[in-house]
């Protein structure tokens, strides 16, 4: 398999999400929700374009604290962590100042039954302007409309998709070792709604092709395949 990232649909209107917040203007709010279902690719893309977008990328857990929250935005920024939750908002704030960096947080549904934490990055884009992405579950959206101050400043919203058929179709193309024809695609389309799934089944198809000569994988050898 081709150790490829590819860039559907999904992918490229996140894209599009980071450069319109950056393009705002210093009047407008720069913070942008990106929430939709889990298996969709959310977490393997915001890890991408942080590393694409020089970003900020945190990962928020259970039981996650503001101090908790902070300390990792530090140690990300290189700063090593003062004891007080204040300081480590100043230490935070300073450091984003000098050298402005976009942070994106992926599950921030872990967040949303603290009202502090979950507010802390209105805070920081308050004194930083710096372009801040909340990346959550499919309930997200309606969950942060709860924290009215938070919700009214996301400016960029989208929702992750399901895979389309051009979508499998592009992801076999790219990254398939063995050709996959379109009615193959067909079936690995009606049979899995999850990025893991499609990657599992371009796999199998790999190893069968592999092991038997296969240059091309069509529909009764995938149907086979996956009967079997």
């Amino acid at each position: 398999m081709k150790p490829k990232f590819v860039l559907t649909k999904n992918v490229k209107r996140f894209i599009n999400l980071i450069h319109n917040l950056k393009n705002k203007p210093d009047n407008i709010s720069k913070i942008g929700l990106v929430y939709g279902n889990a298996g969709l690719g959310k977490t393997k893309t915001a890890i991408y374009l942080s590393i694409q977008f020089d970003a900020i990328y945190i990962r928020a857990t259970n039981k996650m604290t503001t101090k908790w929250l902070l300390e990792e935005i530090a140690k990300e920024l290189d700063e090593i962590p003062r004891f007080y939750t204040a300081d480590i908002f100043r230490q935070c704030v300073n450091a984003l100042k000098t050298n402005p960096q976009m942070i994106i947080v992926d599950e921030i549904d872990y967040l949303l039954a603290d009202f502090r934490t979950i507010e802390t990055f209105r805070d920081l884009h308050d004194e930083t302007g710096v372009p801040i992405i909340l990346v959550g579950m499919q309930l997200a959206k309606n969950k942060l409309k709860k924290h009215t101050h938070l919700f009214d400043r996301i400016s960029e919203i989208y929702n992750f998709t399901e895979f389309e058929y051009s979508d499998i179709k592009q992801i076999a193309e790219e990254i398939s070792e063995v050709d996959i024809t379109k009615e193959a695609v067909h079936i690995i389309h009606n049979k899995a709604k999850s990025f893991r799934k499609f990657v599992k089944m371009i796999d199998i198809f790999e190893k069968v092709g592999q092991a038997n000569g296969l240059t091309q994988i069509d529909e009764n050898i995938a149907q086979e395949i996956l009967n079997g």
